[in-house]
């Protein structure tokens, strides 16, 4: 009896976790300040159990999320762009909160910058 109970505490202590686990799946909205101005940037984001795949878009052309996960209300994923021929990694971590993420991104060696993106509804 104590092992069925025991069973079935666990499983609502998981799936109370899940509940609580942020959706990311959807299109965002931001905009970056950059040394070259605002920057808006969109997120198509799907999200299947931990991994991240979507698409992100700028006035630079569309990229593909790579490396994509989701642990809970953070998400992190880099995307590789081009500039003057080079490939330059961009690194996003960011932390859902409510409607919104928060995010940091990092771009190679400069230093990284915060930013919000909104859900579109």
């Amino acid at each position: 009896m104590f092992r069925k109970l025991g069973l079935a505490v666990l499983f609502l202590a998981l799936g109370s976790v899940a509940a609580m686990a942020a959706d990311f799946n959807g299109k965002w909205i931001g905009s970056v300040e950059t040394p070259r101005g605002t920057q808006s940037i969109t997120f198509d984001f799907t999200v299947d159990g931990a991994k991240l795949t979507g698409k992100i878009t700028t006035a630079r052309g569309a990229y593909d999320v790579q490396d994509g996960k989701v642990d809970g209300d953070n998400i992190a994923f880099n995307q590789t762009a081009n500039f003057n021929g080079n490939d330059v990694k961009i690194a996003y971590a960011g932390k859902a909160d409510g409607e919104t993420i928060k995010f940091t991104r990092q771009t190679g060696d400069r230093p990284a910058m915060n930013f919000v993106a909104n859900r579109v509804k």
